[in-house]
């Protein structure tokens, strides 16, 4: 099953939920509004990295399944939900069920089915945290498939853009935020995932209260690089291959990005990178925030024509001033697309670690 799925070429962000049936079409959300998040900290040596501005499609299979909801299934004594009954919450991370390490729908599922009528053991992640819930799943009265009443997603899949790529690592990294779930806002474990090329096939235009956003088409079965890691700061990875092509920048520090004139670098259509003048507002103090390393206003006549500013999809382009590779774009601020944060790219090299 997991094999029909990845042959699928997918608009936007999909995802995968369990309950009695497989659900798709999310939208696209790899830029969204600011959100918190855990402190990354900053690099003081000198890197020179290759800033990119391309867009990737990005698929990401989770460690465990991510419980993003409950159902109640009818049984023979009525309906019930037995995963909130037994104390599961939304957030939680289902890392096995009875003796079986389950990663997948699928597994989830299957396990179910083996134990039956017997009490299941559940074992999960819950802030980090490891506990042990018992339930007992109940036989569907229309089918006789074993049920906890529970939606989890176990994938996500999406556009996002390449923020820098370092040839003698063969590294790269994107988007500029980690990827979260839609419903839960939860970080998503990552297991394995990979990034291949996409094609930007249209855009939604940003207005004041609804972001726009990028529509592109990427293959499942084509990578150009793996993910090694998802943080608050990008998601990291290496690629295959020559990489990506560009002159190396030498990265600024936080006390060499100043407030003023600043390009992007941003696919918006097909596979083409332009170069598009922004403004940095600001620059916050690094006690502010971790990740809203800055505010940026686009003021590029070409591109608010094309997209009204900021939207889904251009995440992780690269902000570039006085020849150095400053950061990348992570957030558009909702009620005024035009304007967004970012983040420094010191910040994201030393999430990258």
């Amino acid at each position: 099953m997991r094999k029909k799925q990845e042959k699928k070429r997918w608009n936007g962000l999909a995802a995968l939920l369990v309950g009695a049936a497989l659900l798709t079409g999310l939208g696209g959300a790899m830029t969204g509004p600011h959100q918190s998040a855990a402190a990354c900290g900053a690099s003081a040596s000198r890197h020179y990295l290759v800033p990119v501005g391309r867009t990737v499609g990005i698929k990401l299979f989770s460690h465990g399944v991510l419980v993003v909801g409950f159902s109640e299934v009818e049984g023979a004594a009525g309906a019930v939900s037995p995963a909130e009954e037994c104390g599961l919450k939304v957030g939680d991370i289902i890392t096995e069920i009875g003796d079986e390490y389950v990663n997948s729908i699928e597994e989830v599922t299957d396990a179910l089915q083996t134990i039956g009528d017997e009490a299941v053991t559940i074992c999960a992640l819950r802030d980090g945290k490891r506990l042990s819930l018992t339930a007992d799943a109940v036989p569907c009265l229309s089918d006789g498939t074993y049920r906890l009443g529970v939606w989890v997603r176990d994938s996500m899949a999406g556009i996002g853009t390449v923020t820098y790529y370092e040839p003698e690592t063969g590294t790269f990294a994107a988007l500029g935020h980690g990827i979260t779930d839609v419903d839960t806002d939860t970080l998503m474990p990552l297991r394995s995932g990979s990034i291949m090329p996409s094609t930007v096939t249209g855009v939604v235009k940003g207005a004041q209260g609804a972001p726009g956003q990028l529509h592109g088409s990427f293959d499942l079965e084509q990578d150009l690089g793996s993910l090694t890691a998802n943080t608050d700061c990008g998601v990291f990875g290496t690629v295959a291959g020559d990489g990506f092509a560009g002159a190396a920048l030498p990265v600024a520090a936080r006390s060499e990005v100043s407030t003023g004139r600043a390009t992007i670098l941003s696919n918006i259509s097909g596979d083409e990178v332009r170069e598009y003048e922004v403004e940095i507002l600001r620059v916050y103090p690094e006690s502010l925030s971790a990740t809203r390393n800055l505010m940026i206003r686009v003021v590029d006549s070409a591109l608010l024509e094309e997209t009204g500013g900021i939207v889904q999809g251009m995440s992780g382009s690269p902000i570039l001033q006085n020849g150095m590779l400053v950061g990348a774009v992570t957030h558009v601020l909702v009620n005024d697309p035009t304007c967004g944060y970012g983040i420094l790219a010191e910040t994201m090299l030393e999430a990258a670690g």
